[in-house]
This record gives C-alpha cells, sequence and structure tokens, in this order.
C-alpha cells in the first residue's frame, strides 16, 4: 500500500465474529508479540478463554493490516476481563492502543458489562490511567510476571 508521507495511518478494530482468517491473523499478531518478541509464553499464549465461545477476539488494523488484538470475556456479575493487547512492533506509532482497548471497553458496556479488569504490564500503567482506568492494589504475579490489576467501569445498558 502506497502512503503519503506525514499522513496518519488509519486505525480500525473489529471483532472476529468466528471469521478464521481474521482469527488467525489476531492469534498470529498475539504470537509474534508474547513468544516470540517479549518471551512471557515459551511456545504459546493461547489458554482454555481462546476456546470457549463467550470469548471475543478483538482484530486491530493499521492501513487494512493487522496489527494489534484484544480479546475480552465475561467473569460473572457484569464483571468483564481484557487481556492480551498487543500491537505489532511496527505499528506502536499508529495510535492502535487506545482504539483496542476503547473497542474492548465499548464492547463489554454493551454487553451489559459493568465494570472490566485487566492485568497490565506495569510500564503500561501510564497509558491506561489516561484512558480513564483505575490502578488496583500493588505488583501482582499473572503468568509468571509483575503485572498491575486495573479497573474500569462500563457504561452498559
Amino acid at each position: 500500500m502506497t502512503r503519503v508521507v506525514g499522513a496518519r495511518p488509519q486505525v480500525s478494530c473489529r471483532l472476529t465474529d468466528g471469521d478464521a482468517a481474521d482469527l488467525a491473523a489476531h492469534h498470529a499478531v498475539r504470537h509474534a508479540v508474547f513468544v516470540e518478541e517479549q518471551g512471557i509464553f515459551a511456545a504459546s499464549d493461547r489458554d482454555v478463554h481462546d476456546d470457549d465461545p463467550a470469548t471475543l477476539h478483538v482484530l486491530g488494523l493499521v492501513d487494512g493490516e493487522p496489527a494489534g488484538t484484544v480479546r475480552l470475556f465475561p467473569l460473572g456479575d457484569g464483571l468483564w476481563q481484557g487481556d492480551r493487547l498487543a500491537v505489532l512492533t511496527a505499528h506502536r506509532t499508529s495510535g492502535l492502543g487506545a482504539p483496542l482497548v476503547r473497542f474492548a471497553v465499548a464492547t463489554a458496556g454493551a454487553a451489559g458489562g459493568r465494570r472490566m479488569v485487566a492485568h497490565i504490564q506495569p510500564p503500561n500503567e501510564r497509558f491506561f490511567l489516561r484512558l480513564g482506568w483505575t490502578r488496583v492494589g500493588g505488583v501482582e504475579t499473572y503468568v509468571g510476571h509483575p503485572h498491575l490489576r486495573m479497573e474500569i467501569a462500563l457504561g452498559g445498558p
């Protein structure tokens, strides 16, 4: 794709909705970030939530190309969890991260959620605070690494 120098990239987010190509792209981004780049997981970051039909997989696009992900799932009683937020290294200055988080929050709220939680890596705390999230507690171990628990109220129906 030809880009005009200085033009802002076009970012968008969508649910994979069971589309095999979208879901494969979603998992490829996660694998690139969490397995290959960060080494948080040894072989795969997939877990039981990926096979749960209640889990929603989001694909973020930059100029029409898969570049980011987030997944979300209900925990019960109006509580949702967002996790596996990832943006490929080459697209981290595209502005895709915030739309991915906002899309997850809006989607959980539209599904009747009242609150969303996320376990985020400590360097990402300021990013989440700017998006209206609140830190809850201190540093915790999540998937074997230091994380912070963050929460946000959802605007459900």
